[in-house]
C-alpha cells in the first residue's frame, strides 16, 4: 500500500511538472507599466512631449497605442512566434523570416516562402523589421493591411509564405494540450483563428526600441552623439537632404507610401508595389516608407534588396532623380526626391548621415527565444540548414 502510495505521487509530481513546462508570464515587458485592469501600457519618455507626432522634432509624443494586451497574451504570442505550428508544413514560423538576431528580418535580398521539395521558394520582396510596427498605418511593402491584426493573418494564409488554412491553423493549435491550457489562461477560451492573431499582435506589439542612442540625445544627453552623428543629423533633418520629410522622428517613418523610382532587382524584376493593387496612376511604383530604427541591422536595403549598404542608399536619394527608375515604368515620383539637376549633398555629408543612422541602434528588447515549444515541434531551422544552403546554391549557379 505504501509503495502503491509513492508511485501515485511520483505520477502526480510527473504530470505536474510536465504541466508547469510552459507558464505564461504576468509581468510587463520593459518599457510597459501593468495597470489596474492588468493589461500592459506603453511608458517612454516620448509621454512628457507635447509636440504632435507629425512635428518631427526630438521632443515629440508618440502616436498613442489604442490596444493593450495582458503580460500573458503577450507571451502566449511570443512562443506562437517562434512555433512552426502555424504553417502547413510545420516547418515555418514567422521567426523564420523576421529573425532576433537579424534585426527582426532575415538578412537576405528576398524572404524565402513555403517549402518546394528541399528548398524555399524565393519571393520578390524582402523581410520587413518588425521594431515598433505597432505604431504603423500601413502593413505589408505595398500598404495593403491597415491594421496589425489583418497584416498578421496575411502571411499566415498565403500560399507564398506559410501556405494555411484557417481551419488548418485552428485544428493544430487545438490539438495542443499546452496550447488549449495556455490560450484557457490567457484569453479564457479555447484556441481560434481571432485569438491566434491576437496573440500574435500582442507579442508584435511589445517590440519596442526607443533606447537608442539617438533617443538619449533627443531627451537632453548632449554627449549621446559624437559631431560626426551631431552633424549627420542635422544634414538628415536639413532642406537639402530633407530625409525627415518621410523618415519622421522618432518613429522615423510616416507610414505613408511613396514613389522613389527604385530599380529593379538584380534579376531585372520590376514591381509596380501598391500600383498593382490600385488604378491610381500616383500608386505606381509606391511602397510603404519604412523606418530606420535598427536599420543599421537589416541590410540589404529597399523592397527586394537593391541596396547592400547604407552608404548606397544614402548616395541613391542624392543622385539625380529617377536615374535608377526602370525604364518604361512611368511613374510619379515623390516631390521630395532630388530634382534633375544632380548631387546636392557632399562627400561629407554622406558620411555624416550614415553615421548617425547607426546612433538609431537599440535592440535592449530582443525577444527571449523559447528552448522548447508548446506544440512540441522543433524550433525553426537557422540560415544554416540544408533547406536554406540548397537555395542558396541553386541562387549561386
Amino acid at each position: 500500500m505504501y509503495m502503491k502510495l509513492i508511485i501515485i505521487a511520483i505520477i502526480i509530481i510527473s504530470i505536474e511538472s510536465k504541466a508547469s513546462d510552459f507558464i505564461l508570464n504576468d509581468q510587463c515587458p520593459p518599457t510597459f507599466e501593468k495597470l489596474t485592469d492588468g493589461t500592459c501600457k506603453l511608458r517612454t519618455l516620448y509621454d512628457f512631449y507635447d509636440s504632435p507626432p507629425q512635428h518631427g522634432g526630438v521632443k515629440v509624443k508618440l502616436p498613442l497605442l489604442h490596444d493593450r494586451y495582458t503580460p500573458e497574451q503577450i507571451d502566449l504570442g511570443r512562443y506562437l512566434f517562434f512555433d512552426p505550428i502555424l504553417s502547413i508544413n510545420k516547418d515555418m514560423s514567422c521567426a523564420s523570416c523576421h529573425q532576433p538576431d537579424k534585426g527582426l528580418s532575415d538578412g537576405r535580398k528576398r524572404s524565402l516562402g513555403t517549402v518546394l521539395g528541399v528548398k524555399r521558394e524565393e519571393l520578390t520582396r524582402s523581410t520587413p523589421t518588425l521594431w515598433n510596427v505597432a505604431f504603423l498605418k500601413r502593413f505589408m511593402w505595398d500598404g495593403r493591411a491597415d491594421t496589425l491584426l489583418s497584416q498578421a493573418a496575411i502571411p499566415l494564409l498565403s500560399p507564398l509564405e506559410m501556405g494555411n488554412n484557417r481551419d488548418g491553423i485552428i485544428n493544430s493549435v487545438q490539438s495542443s494540450t499546452e496550447y488549449s491550457r495556455l490560450f484557457s489562461l490567457a484569453y479564457r477560451e479555447q484556441p481560434n483563428f481571432e485569438n491566434i492573431t491576437s496573440a500574435l499582435v500582442a507579442f508584435q506589439s511589445s517590440l519596442i526600441s526607443f533606447n537608442s542612442r539617438y533617443d538619449r540625445y533627443a531627451h537632453g544627453g548632449e554627449d549621446a552623439l559624437n559631431k560626426q552623428e551631431i552633424r549627420g543629423y542635422n544634414a538628415f533633418r536639413g532642406f537639402v537632404a530633407r530625409c525627415s520629410q518621410c523618415h519622421v522622428p522618432p518613429l522615423f517613418t510616416d507610414s505613408e507610401l511613396a514613389v522613389i523610382g527604385a530599380p529593379a532587382n538584380d534579376k531585372e524584376y520590376v514591381d509596380d508595389g501598391a500600383g498593382a493593387l490600385s488604378d491610381d496612376v500616383f500608386l505606381k511604383g509606391a511602397f510603404k516608407v519604412p523606418t530606420l530604427r535598427n536599420i543599421s541591422k537589416t541590410a540589404p536595403y529597399f523592397h527586394s534588396g537593391q541596396f547592400n549598404n547604407l552608404l548606397d542608399v544614402v548616395s541613391f536619394y542624392n543622385n539625380t532623380r529617377g536615374h535608377k527608375a526602370p525604364k518604361g515604368q512611368e511613374l510619379k515620383l515623390h516631390w521630395h526626391i532630388h530634382m534633375t539637376d544632380g548631387p546636392k549633398l557632399s562627400k561629407q555629408n554622406i558620411d555624416d548621415i550614415v553615421a548617425f543612422l547607426h546612433s538609431l541602434e537599440d535592440e535592449k528588447n530582443t525577444p527571449i527565444i523559447p528552448q522548447k515549444l508548446p506544440s512540441g515541434l522543433p524550433l525553426i531551422p537557422s540560415l544554416s540548414s540544408p533547406i536554406y544552403q540548397d537555395h542558396k546554391k541553386d541562387n549561386n549557379k
